[in-house]
């Protein structure tokens, strides 16, 4: 129990996590450069066992960014440290080397990071997989819980606008009440 107490808790937050899950080409995914960080591997390593083994990893799994892409990712979040787009920490200070991408990284989607654990077959990688299956989870629940309260938002405004048509009509009403009748001018009888 004590070993499983520890092992957790070397695991990286959940909320590391999901910082790090991104919403491009309309899919939520991890950039391949991250899942290495997490995983505790190079990049590299990471690319080489998922190429190994491409026919686990359809379109839909798995997909490289393009240059603008990348780009805008990387004004989006405003990352201008190498240690997200370079090279890996221990490169970084030991040489200038690596500090620019060669090739842009690659996105995986939910579906690819589960069989990422079938590529990665180390006890830590199963771990993280199953914390970011359940970052996964949360960010789907936290999406579902705002698409109902739109929802909810929008069926308040809807009343409020009635309510006021409504409310505007009777103080419309009160107001001709209230208005004095205009008399007409008699005509006078006589001299």
């Amino acid at each position: 129990m004590e070993k499983a107490k520890l092992e957790n808790a070397a695991l990286v937050p959940q909320e590391i996590i999901e910082q790090k899950i991104f919403l491009i080409r309309g899919h939520k995914v991890m950039l391949s450069n991250h899942l290495a960080g997490l995983y505790n591997v190079e990049t590299r390593s990471l690319i080489q066992a998922v190429k190994r083994n491409k026919e686990r990893f359809p379109g839909d799994f798995m997909f490289q960014l393009t240059w603008k892409e990348l780009k805008a990712l990387r004004s989006q979040i405003v990352i201008l440290d190498s240690d997200e787009f370079g090279a890996p920490k221990e490169q970084k200070n030991s040489s200038r080397r690596g500090k620019h991408l060669k090739f842009p990284p690659y996105a995986f989607t939910e579906q690819g990071i589960a069989m990422l654990s079938s590529v990665l077959r180390s006890r830590r990688a199963i771990q993280v997989n199953i914390a970011i299956m359940r970052a996964f989870v949360k960010l789907r629940e936290i999406l579902s819980a705002h698409k109902e309260l739109a929802q909810k938002l929008v069926e308040l405004e809807q009343k409020i606008e009635r309510h006021d048509k409504e409310i505007k009509g009777i103080f419309e009403a009160i107001r001709q009440l209230m208005a004095p009748t205009p008399t007409r001018a008699r005509r006078k009888i006589g001299f």
